[in-house]
């Protein structure tokens, strides 16, 4: 049995009594360490909190070589944690296929997700939210174009926009470099875009929410990571009220 367990948005306290009831019953626990990150816990503040070892695994230990814990998973209860909720990322949909053709049996624990979060924290509606993007760092002769067409074409819909930012080993892109970059491609293509909302930190205790103008937005300090930016669409009446009270529109 191979068993996705999201991990909340934060840190070790914020997975689910269900979670760890199959941690506690697992003979083995892995955890994805590139898709997202719980930036309040290290693995060895999982070890501690879910008493046993956690295993990290990156991009190819799942991408390319899972097979040692996919064969594993044939005969043990298998355990993969993930940040977030497991499914809202297509490498761990592609896993779970890849067991299922091996004839593994799969499960899922679901976790909070940043998806319903920035709802809450923002108040933009979630059924106003069109296609997301992930926006990576530019690399020497390389930007990428993708992320603003998708905003452009959203707001041409009248839809909001979720900004995944991107995350490295030890480097990851905040909301001020975030909204540079959109700057600079949306410039190019002769377009604005009025309206950032950045959010830092969703999940703990003392989160960043920040709305305004580009250079409202890169003049925050966001302090330390994750983040995320949503770029809204038109608001309605209680979106602008809520980013009023909570966002300092």
């Amino acid at each position: 049995m191979l068993t996705f367990i999201g991990l909340g948005l934060f840190d070790a306290d914020d997975i689910s009594v269900k979670g760890l009831a199959c941690i506690a019953a697992a003979d083995a626990v892995y955890l994805e360490g590139y898709t997202s990150r719980l930036m309040g816990a290290t693995v060895a503040d999982l070890e501690r909190r879910y008493g046993c070892p956690v295993r990290l695994l990156l991009r190819e230990d799942i991408e390319v070589h899972p097979d040692e814990m996919l064969e594993r998973a044939k005969t043990e209860n298998v355990v993969l944690l993930v940040a977030g909720d497991p499914m809202v990322s297509t490498t761990h949909i592609d896993l779970r296929i890849r067991a299922a053709e091996r004839g593994i049996p799969t499960a899922i624990i679901h976790g909070s997700s940043i998806l319903s979060a920035v709802c809450g924290l923002t108040g933009l509606q979630n059924y106003r939210f069109g296609r997301s993007c992930s926006l990576p760092f530019p690399q020497k002769n390389w930007a990428p174009v993708t992320p603003v067409e998708v905003i452009l074409n959203n707001l041409e819909q009248n839809l909001h926009t979720l900004v995944y930012l991107d995350i490295q080993k030890d480097r990851f892109m905040t909301v001020p470099e975030a909204v540079g970059i959109l700057e600079g491609l949306a410039g190019k293509k002769g377009a604005r875009i009025g309206l950032y909302v950045g959010v830092a930190r969703a999940g703990s205790g003392a989160p960043v929410v920040r709305a305004g103008s580009a250079a409202a937005v890169t003049a925050t300090d966001f302090g330390p990571p994750l983040h995320i930016l949503i770029v809204p669409a038109e608001l309605h009446d209680m979106e602008r009220r809520y980013l009023e009270v909570f966002a300092g529109l």
